[in-house]
């Protein structure tokens, strides 16, 4: 296939994020059999981890000469939800067959005034920079770096108290809550500023991994929770302010959240989307922002074979597909034959 060099991929990145691209689709094949499994994501693994992504990171570099997507290679810097609040001081549950989990801290609104916003040179997230720095002087300072799991401010103000009194105070002291995810939002963006000053500004998202030019990428899951109004006065203004920040905002958002998308719209400078709630059907999501935004959900409503999906999308909407394969001969003929469908186009 011509035309799959390593910068080709990223300029077919970045120009159907535009928001006044043409439609049309990338595709992400999704086939790794030679991945081992991924050690906890725990402090006390990050040698193990180091090795982990540097030998994933070889691998990608491997399959770009074999397989033509528009999957790029990246460090996988991948972690928990929990990192943002254990720099505040929560507990975390680290269980031997899962995901680690902030314990709360919080648990009323008295608490807040004394909490500190951590010094970021000198908190629980310092060896998550000595791991991409490591990592990025084995590959170079042109290679991408995935983004940590990053949260909402309000999200992680979410895990730093506890959850049923974090929802009372929504409603009985919201300039409390308001105040507890300024701190929260003012220590995440000391933290973007230094990983994008050490890393560069292009990145793959955080969740999907998906490939950003610059700007930020996070998971917005408490909206699922609460009514528009509540969106709108204490979700809406700090989403806003990253994206005017960083430039543009991606978001992934795996709560029941269909009555907030109207409010998505007044977000500036929205470039990706991934919804994965529950009993999301992505066509939905397709009628609603069409061409807005560059879309990467899950499949649902395709049919046939991988290659025929392009043309099963509505009209307008530019795509990222993840097609499965079972075998490296499928992957092959996945990503050719989705690369003549797009040709084609």
């Amino acid at each position: 296939m011509r035309g799959d060099t390593y910068t080709e991929r990223l300029q077919r990145w970045t120009r159907i994020q535009d928001p006044d691209a043409l439609p049309g689709f990338l595709y992400l094949v999704q086939y790794t059999p030679e991945m081992s499994e991924r050690p906890p994501l725990w402090p006390e693994y990050r040698a193990e981890r180091i090795e982990w992504v540097w030998n994933k990171y070889q691998l990608q570099l491997e399959r770009m000469k074999w397989l033509h997507d528009d999957a790029l290679p990246y460090l996988d810097m991948t972690t928990g939800t929990e990192i943002f609040a254990e720099a505040f001081g929560c507990g975390v549950y680290r269980p031997d067959f899962d995901l680690p989990a902030a314990k709360p801290l919080i648990h009323s609104a008295s608490q807040i005034a004394k909490l500190r916003v951590p010094n970021i040179s000198s908190c629980s997230l310092t060896y998550l920079f000595d791991m991409a720095d490591e990592l990025q002087a084995r590959a170079g300072g042109e290679a991408l770096v995935r983004l940590v799991d990053i949260q909402s401010p309000m999200d992680i103000a979410a895990l730093i108290w506890e959850k049923s009194s974090f929802y009372a105070a929504l409603m009985e002291t919201p300039e409390v809550v308001l105040e507890l995810a300024a701190k929260v939002g003012e220590f995440l963006c000391a933290f973007l500023d230094e990983w994008f000053g050490r890393y560069g500004q292009a990145f793959i998202a955080h969740y999907p991994d998906y490939y950003m030019p610059y700007g930020v990428t996070l998971s917005e899951d408490e909206i699922g929770s609460v009514n528009s109004e509540t969106f709108e006065t204490f979700f809406l203004p700090e989403l806003a302010a990253l994206s005017k920040r960083y430039g543009q905002i991606g978001i992934h958002c795996c709560a029941g959240a269909r009555h907030q998308w109207e409010s998505f719209r007044a977000l500036p400078n929205l470039r990706v989307l991934n919804f994965v709630g529950p009993k999301m059907d992505p066509w939905e999501t397709y009628d609603f922002f069409g061409g807005e935004v560059l879309h990467m959900h899950a499949k649902s409503r395709e049919t046939g074979p991988a290659w025929t999906w392009p043309g099963q999308y509505p009209p307008g909407c530019r795509v990222v597909i993840p097609a499965p394969a079972a075998t490296r001969e499928e992957a092959i003929e996945i990503a050719d034959k989705l690369g003549e469908f797009r040709n084609r186009s």
